[in-house]
């Protein structure tokens, strides 16, 4: 981003900017590590934005951070019209996956004080808008909210096929029938529990990045299991902590269809063989 450069970071709501160095923050923000008024921070940056792209995040990292280690923002704003987001530094260490299990099961124990599903704003992806509006039903939350903009998005950019839309609306009655009768409690999700998005720190578990909404617990186990990264002692301290329902692998897989059909729909049919596998199911 060429417009980054010293006189854009002097900008920055610091007394003295010491030190600024580009460091991996995934493929959606521009992230550097900055040594300021004596402390390091981690600074992510989106182009063309205005202040509020962040706000999602922020809320997140907040409602998370009642109930386990996240980072704290510290400050949010725009600069030359690119919003930025200033969190703490984390140094990586050690850390025990039994431990990320015991947090991530209190953190699904929280439950909305609504007792609906959704969250207090919308996210805006790359692909699309989601919809976070409280909806008493998750049933109707997942289907309208979640799964058919999916769709259409993928359907809009060529990667839908007849093939997969019988599939898929044979999974999305499979799931309808399955929660008319089974009710789910309204949990404060990560909403992107993949292995990129916990860390140790202070040898203790890290939650990042979150996209959270309040949600069935199972949306967020489905995540954990779908490129892997969490070991068998995470989710026997889950369990220990917050113990599984019955059938729970049963139910897996209309999760899993979630996360992998927004991977098609953003970088294309490398995860079209993914998302089929899944749908061949139904």
């Amino acid at each position: 981003m060429s417009t980054l450069n010293h006189q854009w970071f002097q900008q920055l709501p610091f007394k003295r900017l010491e030190h600024c160095q580009p460091v991996s923050g995934g493929d959606i923000n521009e992230s550097y590590r900055l040594e300021a008024d004596g402390q390091s921070y981690f600074i992510k940056i989106q182009p063309n934005q205005p202040a509020k792209y962040f706000q999602h995040e922020i809320n997140g990292l907040k409602a998370i951070g009642k109930v386990i280690n996240t980072p704290t923002p510290i400050h949010n704003g725009e600069i030359d019209g690119n919003a930025y987001l200033v969190l703490n530094w984390l140094d990586e260490s050690a850390g025990s996956q039994a431990e990320l299990g015991q947090a991530v099961a209190r953190m699904h124990q929280q439950y909305s004080a609504n007792g609906q599903f959704g969250f207090v704003d919308n996210h805006r992806t790359k692909a699309l808008v989601k919809d976070n509006s409280w909806n008493p039903s998750w049933k109707d939350f997942y289907i309208n909210q979640r799964l058919l903009p999916e769709v259409q998005v993928a359907s809009d950019r060529g990667r839908w096929n007849r093939w997969r839309q019988e599939h898929f609306t044979q999974l999305v009655n499979k799931f309808s029938d399955y929660y008319q009768g089974h009710e789910v409690q309204p949990s404060l999700l990560h909403g992107d529990l993949w292995a990129g998005n916990f860390m140790f720190a202070n040898d203790q578990p890290y939650l990042i990045d979150p996209d959270a909404v309040y949600g069935d617990r199972e949306f967020d186990l489905a995540m954990t299991t779908v490129f892997g990264g969490f070991d068998d002692s995470f989710y026997q301290a889950y369990n220990s902590t917050y113990p599984f329902t019955p059938g729970i692998n049963d139910r897996l897989s209309w999760y899993r269809f979630y996360y992998l059909c927004m991977h098609l729909v953003l970088f294309g049919e490398s995860y079209g063989g993914a998302v089929d596998q899944i749908l061949s199911q139904y």
